[in-house]
């Protein structure tokens, strides 16, 4: 099941795509349909048909789909609007994560120097070493957002 969605929206977007996903909401349809259907072929005795062209029924569907995909959106965009948040939350902590590796780096490198310590990884370590600005990340990705749309 997905992340719930925020307090401040309205329940009914909330929670029409939950219910209408279930299987008894299908049943239900089934059972409602199919009467319908049975009922104005006239195989029902006793019950007079009401709508025999099947107009009244094709008119409720239709409807009924118009709510369901407007629901179903509504629910996808704020799914999309959380996944968003997660992606930058990630983002700020893989930088904080560069920054911390690359003091660390550094740390380490000082460390190495003073004990006179030489690695084959010299020349990588110079690059790991440099900082990265997040304005700098953060301005990339900016830039290459409209072209991946």
């Amino acid at each position: 099941m997905g992340p719930a969605p925020p307090p401040s929206a309205p329940p009914l977007p909330r929670r029409r795509p939950a219910a209408e996903g279930r299987m008894t909401y299908r049943m239900h349809h089934l059972a409602i349909f199919g009467f319908w259907i049975i009922a104005n072929l006239g195989w029902v005795p006793g019950v007079p048909k009401w709508d025999e062209s099947f107009v009244v029924l094709a008119m409720w569907a239709s409807v009924e789909a118009i709510f369901l995909s407007t629901f179903v959106l509504i629910s996808q965009n704020r799914m999309q609007a959380a996944a968003d948040k997660r992606a930058d939350l990630d983002l700020q902590i893989s930088l904080l994560a560069e920054h911390e590796v690359t003091k660390l780096a550094t740390l380490v490198s000082a460390m190495a120097d003073k004990m006179g310590v030489s690695s084959n990884a010299d020349a990588e370590l110079e690059e790991i070493k440099q900082d990265i600005a997040p304005e700098a990340v953060l301005d990339e990705i900016e830039e290459t957002e409209p072209e991946r749309r």
